[in-house]
């Protein structure tokens, strides 16, 4: 098996979650799916777990076992599986980069995925950083100490900027509290540089940007930053994605990425208009005296 095959993937784990709720659901064990695919219980247990591809026949095998009929949701697993595929084949830019580590499962889903919805509390999302900006934030973090590595994290921050351009762009909508741009990372200069480029990138047809400000007080989102990343393919579901100190989080299941976007949408409702939002970029931006 190949090497890019044994690994857990996000979107093999949402499946394999998805297949074993329904297997729950209808009372059977891993000994009958296995049985119906003529494999081991060990594999099944691999599946569902999310470390191996889905072959069509045997997601189709399994939906018809476990009572399964409503076709769109077949369709939407199928789909997934396609998706999980092509990400497991893909040999993208950034799987050569060291530096990446566990951020390119990210990047690959960014690469694949249709349009992001991303809450920041205390940054300019990646996606929307200068390369000031993004050099000022690995200078500071004490991870990145060679400055050739430096200089390769942010060569890699600007090429995945380039998914918000060409054809069929990334579709991004960024809501970012008042603090992360009043936040002074890398100096005046830089921050008037960088808040200079949002107001840029806000007025791409592709590219939606709203200041939660400080006198909105309370919100949903308060307890920290994360991403929803959604897929053009027809039943493909959300994944969500959360950088912690020291490790990356993935929220898989449908329920639970459902209401991280419900928050996501309460707290955009919560934040200024995107003109609304310009004004007060430009505004702060103006503040920034070298």
């Amino acid at each position: 098996m190949a090497e890019n095959n044994r690994v857990s993937t996000v979107l093999a784990r949402r499946l394999g979650g998805e297949l074993l709720r329904m297997r729950d659901a209808a009372g059977l064990t891993q000994p009958h799916a296995a049985q119906v695919l003529s494999a081991t219980a060990a594999k099944i247990a691999k599946m569902e777990r999310g470390w191996v591809p889905f072959r069509d026949p045997d997601i189709v095998a399994l939906c018809k076992l476990y009572d399964e009929t409503d076709e769109a949701v077949v369709n939407g697993l199928l789909q997934l599986a396609k998706l999980d595929r092509e990400r497991r084949k893909a040999r993208g830019w950034w799987r050569n980069i060291p530096e990446m580590g566990g951020l390119a499962e990210y990047i690959a889903m960014e690469d694949a995925a249709s349009r992001i919805r991303t809450w920041q509390l205390s940054l300019v999302p990646g996606l929307l950083q200068t390369a000031d900006y993004a050099r000022a934030l690995a200078v500071s973090d004490e991870f990145w100490e060679n400055p050739d590595d430096i200089e390769r994290v942010v060569a890699v921050r600007m090429k995945r900027q380039q998914r918000l351009r060409g054809h069929a762009p990334l579709h991004v909508h960024a809501v970012i509290w008042e603090g992360a741009l009043r936040q002074e990372i890398g100096g005046p200069s830089v921050m008037r540089g960088q808040l200079e480029h949002l107001l840029e990138l806000a007025e791409m047809p592709n590219v939606h940007v709203q200041v939660l400000p400080f006198r909105a007080g309370g919100h949903p989102c308060i307890v920290g930053p994360f991403s929803l990343v959604s897929f053009a393919e027809a039943g493909a579901v959300d994944v969500v994605h959360m950088d912690v100190i020291g490790t990356t989080v993935w929220v898989e299941s449908a329920h639970e990425s459902a209401t991280y976007a419900r928050y996501f949408d309460r707290t955009a409702r919560l934040s200024l208009a995107p003109h609304d939002s310009a004004d007060l970029i430009a505004s702060i931006s103006k503040g920034f005296q070298a």
